[in-house]
């Protein structure tokens, strides 16, 4: 992530900034062979290392780490601004216990993925799952929660939202975080509903093996 993490940092910052508020960056380095750590340290994050490979178990470990009262986790390829920022510690004040927020996709994308993303959007974000490009809680909600699930290498934000909704109300936010659609142009539409298909059709089983996953 060493090409996308100068933006999502730089934003992270502005967004904090502009809402008023201090805070600390984690970045966690999951056996990275390129220069993440580097860059993370260069823009003043903290730099949290493990050896997984497995999106649940980096966000567990940052989480883990972190030392706010906040807990917000953005994926190295996605933008925030201080609207995102404003709208957690409103929904927090106002008694959610956790949320995400809705996503654009930054660049051109294929038209088939413009019409799938669009319907996925409005059926997803209608069932109120947050996405794993944004989601919030506080360390206690986290703590009740669970966390991230991590036997599981795909679907897991889907789990904690939900686990998230058994503690208490689940707030979307209205402002759309922006992230890559780097997937949506590497990978053809077969190759993306083959694999979503895989993991639709076998479940959690699917979804606990590394098989077939190597979208994600």
């Amino acid at each position: 992530e060493e090409f996308e993490l100068p933006a999502t940092l730089s934003s992270i910052k502005s967004a904090a900034a502009g809402a008023g508020q201090e805070h600390e960056i984690i970045v966690v380095d999951d056996a990275s062979t390129d220069g993440t750590p580097e860059v993370a340290r260069t823009a003043g994050a903290r730099v949290i290392s493990i050896n997984r490979r497995q999106i649940a178990a980096s966000r567990n470990a940052g989480a883990s780490a972190a030392l706010g009262d906040i807990l917000i986790f953005v994926d190295a390829d996605t933008h925030i601004n201080s609207k995102h920022v404003e709208g957690v510690l409103d929904a927090l004040v106002a008694g959610a216990v956790g949320g995400g927020a809705r996503v654009a996709i930054s660049g051109s994308i294929p038209r088939w993925a413009d019409i799938f993303t669009t319907i996925f959007s409005a059926v997803y974000f209608g069932l109120n799952f947050g996405a794993g490009a944004f989601l919030f809680t506080t360390p206690q909600g986290f703590h009740l929660a669970g966390g991230f699930d991590e036997a599981l290498f795909v679907g897991e934000e889907v789990y904690f939202s939900l686990a998230l909704r058994k503690i208490g109300r689940f707030k979307i936010l209205k402002e759309p975080v922006v992230t890559s659609g780097r997937k949506l142009r590497m990978y053809s539409g077969r190759e993306i509903f083959a694999h979503m298909f895989a993991v639709l059709i076998g479940g959690k089983r699917a979804a606990r093996s590394r098989h077939k996953l190597d979208i994600w």
